[in-house]
């Protein structure tokens, strides 16, 4: 029974991506050939509820982002380039909780006195963080947008876990993305 649970707990995370690639958006009529070159938009964040590692995340966003436009034949110039790309990121803490049971939680072992009431709540059993990208990919002379993407996962701990999951995350997004292939 053991063996059981454990292969089948095996290929059920093996079969699920910790990345959700969002709905796309491409404009309509756009000739892809026309366009080599690409940079990014300036990224500016403020606020007190920037962390420390907000421009060490997005510089791993953009390195991911990059390799997949260079796979695509793109190359990356920062001196009037054809494509401008915006990255958007939206990081927020979340709280998973349990819903208490009687059967499990509130079954007490002595009452003491009679006046004892026990209600099921919500009680918190760890906390996360889940991340929000999105990709603009502008016409840089035209000030257009041609196509947008985005994606969401749970972002790990540990820093240095970010780069794979950011190009596990750029390469399923940018599997939907319409621009030339090599």
């Amino acid at each position: 029974m053991r063996i059981l649970f454990f292969i089948t707990m095996c290929v059920f995370l093996t079969a699920c991506s910790g990345v959700k690639v969002l709905p796309t958006e491409s404009a309509d009529g756009v000739d892809w050939a026309k366009y080599k070159t690409f940079d990014f938009y300036q990224v500016d964040a403020s606020g007190d509820t920037i962390s420390a590692q907000f421009a060490s995340g997005i510089d791993v966003l953009k390195q991911a982002i990059a390799q997949e436009m260079k796979q695509r034949g793109y190359v990356q110039q920062a001196a009037q380039p054809d494509l401008l790309i915006n990255i958007g990121l939206v990081v927020k803490e979340q709280v998973q909780t349990r819903q208490t049971d009687w059967r499990t939680d509130g079954a007490p072992r002595y009452m003491g006195q009679r006046n004892y009431s026990w209600k099921s709540e919500e009680i918190e059993v760890g906390r996360y963080r889940e991340g929000t990208v999105t990709v603009h990919v502008v016409d840089a002379a035209r000030k257009q947008m041609l196509w947008k993407g985005g994606a969401k996962g749970i972002i790990p701990d540990k820093q240095k876990q970010l780069p794979a999951l950011a190009t596990e995350a750029m390469k399923e997004l940018f599997s939907k993305y319409p621009g030339k292939v090599l």
